[in-house]
């Protein structure tokens, strides 16, 4: 029985991670917690029957002693991976890191040289390469139905209420805090599009955004500071009555108040940063985003991230010599077309519809896909997994270049940018 603490008891650690291990599998048991906010840490202590000695208000005091289980589960904030994720890879701890791996570049670098030294076992939660829709594109491309890759058009529609909830109120709002909007939500994508195109690397990335719509030069007049005393409860498309209420017990009210009842969620939100108006909050994150990358294959990607959008899911076409392949994630749907073999007055392309195998489980079966590999590798069924630190470098370095880019208004040349990076560190 593989033993795992857990150091970060929010909606990943606690509620995605943790109860994954306690309900879908008996090879691994959490037997440690580190969390500094009491009701979540009562929380993992009742549903995981956690002994006195393994209960820890703050990480360092776990990892003060000496190793006493198997793995951790690292999923604090952003800015809080790199001291802990250090002090246990000294131990010998394997470890599950939620993504980013730090929101600072020179952090990133050093967890990879560091997990290569220590030779623990690392796996960061970049949950896409999981899914049963991103591996049947993956899949696809390399059977060479559609040829050589030539473009692709990928967008992440992150859903206007989402965002709201999470990068305008919430904790991912303010990237002088945590991360830029790239990093934080779409190292995903990036990590994605490198492995869909076989692990190929960046050559030059030029991106351009801003915040366009959350601000306070937006708020309806007359509109107060906090929503539930606002006139604009009832109208408002970002009321928390709309996006809290009917998912008590659910995400995201499960992150935005620790006591699912209708009281507990009133209080949290007279009080809290989701009970805010999200034209006036200290947020600085852009709203929207496109990102043009060259891969050193030779394949052009346009990277759309968008908070106004009405479903949260991601799009993909992909463009190759012999073919074209579209996809929707939220609706597990695949459509692929063979030039040259139909017969419509539009389209000489045959089509085909693929709908990918469903796997139970968060991000479309991700999160199951991606413990399953966890508890796979440390009890050494496996040598090496997908998405490890050196693997996922990749897409972070993409990111922080990408916000560069936004920033100074400048294409980014990557062995440039990447040897400029090291010289400073």
């Amino acid at each position: 029985m593989l033993r795992i603490g857990v150091i970060g008891a929010g909606n990943r650690g606690k509620d995605i991670y943790a109860n994954f291990i306690l309900e879908k599998t008996d090879k691994a048991e959490v037997v440690a917690i580190a969390e500094p906010n009491p009701l979540k840490r009562e929380e993992m202590i009742k549903k995981h029957s956690i002994s006195s000695e393994n209960i820890f208000e703050d990480w360092r005091e776990f990892l003060a002693k000496d190793k006493f289980c198997d793995a951790i589960i690292l999923a604090t904030g952003d800015d809080m991976h790199f001291e802990p994720i250090c002090e246990a890879m000294k131990k010998g701890y394997d470890i599950l890191l939620e993504k980013p791996m730090s929101n600072k570049v020179d952090e990133c670098i050093k967890i990879v040289e560091m997990a290569e030294k220590y030779k623990v076992k690392v796996m960061v939660c970049h949950v896409l390469r999981y899914t049963p829709f991103f591996s049947k594109l993956k899949e696809l491309i390399e059977s060479g139905i559609i040829g050589e890759v030539v473009d692709i058009q990928h967008n992440e529609n992150i859903g206007n209420y989402h965002f709201a909830h999470s990068f305008v109120r919430g904790n991912w709002r303010n990237s002088d805090e945590t991360s830029p909007l790239i990093l934080q939500k779409s190292c995903h994508d990036l990590d994605i599009l490198s492995w869909l195109l076989d692990g190929a690397a960046c050559k030059k990335i030029a991106s351009f955004g801003r915040l366009a719509h959350f601000k306070k030069e937006n708020a309806p007049e007359g509109s107060a500071d906090r929503c539930l005393d606002c006139k604009y409860l009832d109208s408002c498309i970002y009321s928390p009555k709309k996006i809290y209420y009917k998912n008590i017990g659910a995400w995201p009210t499960l992150v935005a108040t620790d006591i699912q009842t209708e009281e507990g969620l009133e209080e949290a939100l007279r009080n809290n940063k989701y009970g805010r108006c999200v034209y006036k909050c200290d947020n600085n994150v852009v709203d929207n985003m496109v990102t043009i990358i060259e891969f050193e294959n030779g394949v052009n990607v346009t990277f759309n991230l968008s908070a106004f959008t009405d479903e949260v899911c991601r799009t993909i076409k992909i463009m190759g010599t012999k073919g074209e392949i579209r996809g929707n994630d939220l609706k597990n749907h695949i459509e692929v077309y063979e030039f040259g073999q139909g017969d419509t007055r539009y389209s000489n392309g045959k089509k085909t519809e693929i709908i990918p195998e469903i796997l139970e489980g968060g991000h479309g079966g991700g999160d199951t896909g991606l413990m399953q590999d966890f508890i796979e590798l440390c009890l050494g069924n496996k040598n090496d997994s997908r998405t490890n630190p050196r693997v996922s470098l990749e897409s972070h370095i993409m990111a922080f270049a990408a916000e560069t880019s936004r920033v100074t208004e400048k294409v980014i040349k990557m062995d440039e940018y990447i040897r400029t990076v090291k010289e400073n560190i």
